[in-house]
């Protein structure tokens, strides 16, 4: 893991105020007050991602709502037998609530009901990453699944954006007492401090399965490179007293 960052710097003194452009979003409008100093700083916290999230629907359709519910449990009960088969626990996986839709023919001027569609989402999440292509493949196969999606995050999302805060501050603090060492002053106390954090965004990762012989194993696409990290960046716009 490591923490980085970039700044912008606006000092403001005897009522004298700065515009500071803000890399992710604007910083406030501050009323600048004699023997103070404003800045405005960056930060940043990288980590590996720790879990796989996969997400997909399922969906099943048949004459009457009793038989779209069973043909719905009975797909309920394929994902837990890809589940088990991966040695991965149901209970792992959440599921909503099942949602009944009547379908229409729309050809015809009554818009007759032909039909009921049953659809359900669900949701998993791994850390262990070599299970996610297996699971992905399998679930690839099934006719009813739908919108399968797997992404990479951090499981403590709000410890990362704090660490992306204390960096920021750092800066920040850095930054002013420079400015104030230049003009012969030291920096005091704390006066006022705004804090904005956001993820940056990721291309998804998606695993590729591959068949392997005992004769020939052919290596991973993404071998030997190194996988996305989780950016969260952190934003401290902050006044400090002057002495």
């Amino acid at each position: 893991m490591k923490t980085y960052g970039r700044s912008a710097i606006a000092v403001s003194v005897l009522l004298i105020a700065f515009a500071v452009g803000a890399a992710a979003q604007n910083p406030p409008t501050i009323t600048a007050q004699a023997n103070t100093v404003y800045v405005s700083a960056e930060g940043r916290f990288e980590s590996a991602p720790d879990t796989a999230l996969v997400t997909f629907n399922i969906s099943a359709q048949d004459s009457s709502p009793r038989a779209a519910y069973s043909r719905a449990s009975q797909e309920a009960e394929q994902i837990r037998t890809i589940l088990r088969n991966n040695g991965i626990d149901p209970k792992q996986a959440e599921i909503g609530f099942f949602s009944l839709q009547p379908m229409y023919d729309y050809k015809n001027p009554k818009h007759k009901v032909v039909g009921y569609r049953v659809v359900t989402n669900v949701s998993l999440k791994l850390k262990d990453f070599t299970k996610t292509g297996p699971i992905i493949e399998q679930l690839g196969e099934q006719e009813w699944a739908e919108n399968v999606n797997l992404n990479y995050t951090l499981e403590n999302m709000d410890a990362a954006k704090l660490k992306a805060v204390e960096d920021a501050y750092r800066r920040a603090r850095a930054e002013a007492e420079t400015v104030a060492r230049a003009g012969g002053r030291t920096v005091g106390e704390l006066n006022y401090a705004s804090v904005d954090t956001y993820e940056q965004p990721r291309p998804m990762m998606m695993p590729m399965a591959r068949a392997q012989t005992a004769e020939m194993a052919a290596p991973a696409p993404t071998a030997e490179f190194t996988p996305h990290s989780i950016m969260v960046n952190a934003r401290v716009n902050a006044v400090f007293g002057l002495k």
